[in-house]
């Protein structure tokens, strides 16, 4: 009988916890459910995730656990051990209940079985057994558990052989693929992400098939519970990996549409372009290698969104994508709001650093002029860093001499932003001369030459011709305004 003990592996025995403390540690909360149970002549037992990265060497923090009877009861029970400060939610529909207190959240559920209809991810649930609740679980991996009863403490429950599976890093089903994937689809998204996220670890060929042959059951999931899937993809080490897997698995048409036009490679007069989808992928590792940020992600795998729209074939030039990034960060609202991801500030940042990411090559390319750079600090504002951390890994050619000149171009435009003095203010950039400003002094109605007059303003301390100041942009704006006399 295989044992997996808790902490160092020493023998486990009962005692008062100090409740007075922030924080427990694991080893303690598995004593006092276990302790628990036992109060209440109930089996329990740790499962899921913590089993799995336990043995990884993984962080988690999922703390779930199944008891033989009443989830919910157990709940109370521990709660009430652990003192005022611990909070009591129940899901009744769920026969599930959670536990926060000491900075951790618990779950805990009575084993159950499940039966499905075609038409939801919605189950049927009757009380079962252990050996029931471990079938019910998406893959072996996720289908152990540890009981945590005095005298099994640290006894490894694995009805499906999920501790090889681990050994060996593959993703399989404990029963057939085809029933479980067709239950819940979700589980299929779910495949995608551990592939993504546990490195080394492969979605078994028979597994993999299920699912090409399951995707179409993604339309019954909500586009919620798929964008919280896409969004640990987004946040692993490489998530160029789920995505590659969501196209071959046929699920990305249900789960991201809009980058299915970025796939493929057109020639003409035996000239062709890169393949944008594979292109895109390149970059988006590129930024995760550098950047945590998953809004920056994002916009890593929508920079090049409207390039299937703007593709042209001009005889003598080859393929352009003219105005790409403008139309692109119109595009990201749409997309957002179709895909129902949040229509907030990082919908915002994604939007602007897509419609920006050309300009610092542009700048490079054009010398690395002082208004040139100035422009691109005040446009770009405090995510300055953020767009030129997707510039530059936006360079994925093949060819050494074009890669070199690129990020040669690159750091001038880096040693020029660190040169200019006022940079910093640059980047929290706000025109001296207000809207209502111009219209009180020169008593102009709202309309667009407001906004021509502030541009005016706005080219001329850019281009260094005036300083950054109010009264030196007013008086440049009474000379060349042409509308008002010089000292009104």
């Amino acid at each position: 009988m295989r044992r997996f003990l808790c902490g160092d592996g020493a023998s486990v025995c009962y005692k008062q916890l100090d409740m007075n403390r922030e924080q427990i540690d694991v080893d303690e909360i598995f004593m006092l459910v276990g302790s628990s149970a036992d109060e209440l002549g109930r089996e329990v037992y740790a499962v899921g995730g913590y089993v799995r990265d336990k043995y990884l060497g993984r962080e988690s923090k999922d703390l779930d656990f199944v008891t033989v009877g009443s989830g919910i009861e157990l709940a109370k029970h521990v709660a009430s051990r652990l003192g005022p400060r611990a909070k009591v939610t129940v899901y009744a529909n769920y026969g599930t209940a959670q536990v926060s207190c000491h900075g951790v959240d618990l779950e805990f559920v009575g084993a159950r079985k499940e039966s499905y209809s075609r038409d939801s991810r919605n189950p049927i649930v009757e009380d079962g057994t252990l050996d029931d609740d471990m079938r019910r679980r998406d893959f072996t991996v996720n289908a152990m558990a540890i009981c945590l009863n005095a005298g099994r403490m640290g006894e490894l429950v694995d009805p499906f052989g999920g501790m090889d599976d681990l050994q060996a890093k593959i993703l399989r089903t404990p029963l057939d693929p085809d029933i479980t994937f067709s239950d819940d689809p979700l589980r299929m998204l779910r495949a995608i992400r551990f592939a993504t996220q546990l490195p080394g670890f492969r979605i078994m060929p028979e597994t993999f098939e299920a699912i090409r042959r399951n995707a179409s059951r993604m339309e019954i999931i909500t586009r919620e519970r798929i964008n919280d899937e896409l969004m640990k993809i987004m946040k692993s080490e490489r998530p160029s990996v789920g995505w590659r897997l969501l196209d071959m698995a046929g699920l990305l048409e249900y789960v991201f549409p809009s980058l299915l036009p970025l796939k493929g490679v057109e020639i003409k007069e035996g000239r062709g372009h890169k393949d944008n989808f594979s292109h895109t992928l390149q970059v988006l590792d590129n930024v995760a290698r550098r950047s945590d940020d998953v809004w920056l992600r994002w916009s890593a795998l929508l920079h090049d969104i409207a390039k299937p729209a703007t593709k042209r074939y001009v005889e003598g030039l080859g393929w352009t994508f003219h105005n790409h990034n403008f139309i692109g960060e119109k595009m990201v609202r749409r997309i957002f709001r179709d895909m129902k991801l949040p229509l907030n500030e990082h919908m915002k940042f994604v939007s602007k650093i897509v419609g920006l990411h050309m300009r610092p090559q542009q700048v490079g390319d054009d010398g690395v002029s002082d208004s040139g750079v100035r422009r691109l600090i005040t446009d770009a504002g405090t995510d300055l860093d953020g767009l030129m951390i997707l510039a530059e890994s936006d360079i994925t050619s093949k060819q050494p001499e074009k890669v070199r000149r690129q990020l040669e171009g690159f750091s001038k435009l880096r040693e020029r932003m660190g040169e200019i003095n006022d940079a910093d203010n640059l980047r929290k950039w706000k025109n001296p001369i207000s809207g209502n400003e111009i219209m009180d002094r020169l008593g102009i109605p709202p309309g667009p030459e407001i906004a021509r007059l502030k541009q005016l303003v706005k080219d001329a301390i850019l281009d260094g011709h005036i300083p950054y100041d109010h009264d030196a942009a007013w008086s440049y704006l009474e000379k060349f305004s042409g509308i008002c006399e010089s000292g009104d």
